[in-house]
């Protein structure tokens, strides 16, 4: 979270000698921010509990969390075929076979430039992005698992690895596009 001058302009006013008007607006700035980096989640900072009502592709969900409050989630770490590309709906298909409707743990890494938030799903203990992975759903997105512990950037790797020479889901195919690419590609294509 980027600090703004207007949260340090705050931070100043609580400090320093203003009346207690003005310190109350700032006060209210101050928690408004803390409250957006630490408190917006189900479960505490960085956490989000709930029901998964909508699977969007391979490596985004729909979580109604706490208060019915709708949270997009990305899936961290890992990056499945799009729609539109072959074997994209398999890993949709898939994805909501093991958890529509299912009550799962979000640990959160971020939040990305579309809202939404970034992070591993946990089904009963299960990591599902690794189950992406394992299953040929999805590539170890390595551009985007630089936050990821070393332990667990090998054993997605070698899961990815162990697909890949089973020839599961995506690995099926002679070379599979892996969807960065192909978001590139449409992008140039399309202007």
């Amino acid at each position: 979270m980027r600090i703004t001058q207007k949260q340090i302009n705050a931070v100043l006013t609580l400090v320093g000698p203003a009346s207690w008007q003005k310190k109350a607006i700032a006060l209210v700035v101050v928690l408004a921010a803390l409250w957006a980096l630490f408190g917006t989640r189900a479960g505490g900072a960085g956490e989000i509990v709930g029901r998964v009502v909508s699977v969007s592709d391979g490596d985004t969900i729909t979580v109604l969390a706490a208060g019915n409050v709708s949270e997009k989630v990305r899936f961290a770490y890992v990056d499945a075929p799009e729609k539109a590309q072959a074997r994209g709906m398999a890993a949709k298909f898939a994805l909501s076979a093991q958890i529509f409707g299912r009550e799962v743990k979000v640990n959160v890494v971020e939040k990305d430039r579309y809202g939404r938030s970034v992070g591993v799903v946990w089904l009963n203990g299960q990591d599902i992005n690794y189950a992406q992975v394992v299953a040929g759903h999805a590539w170890h997105y390595v551009e985007y698992a630089k936050t990821q512990s070393r332990p667990d950037f090998s054993r997605y790797e070698a899961a990815q690895q162990a697909a890949k020479s089973a020839g599961k889901g995506l690995w099926q195919d002679a070379t599979p596009m892996p969807p960065w690419e192909f978001r590139r590609e449409k992008r140039i294509v399309g202007g």
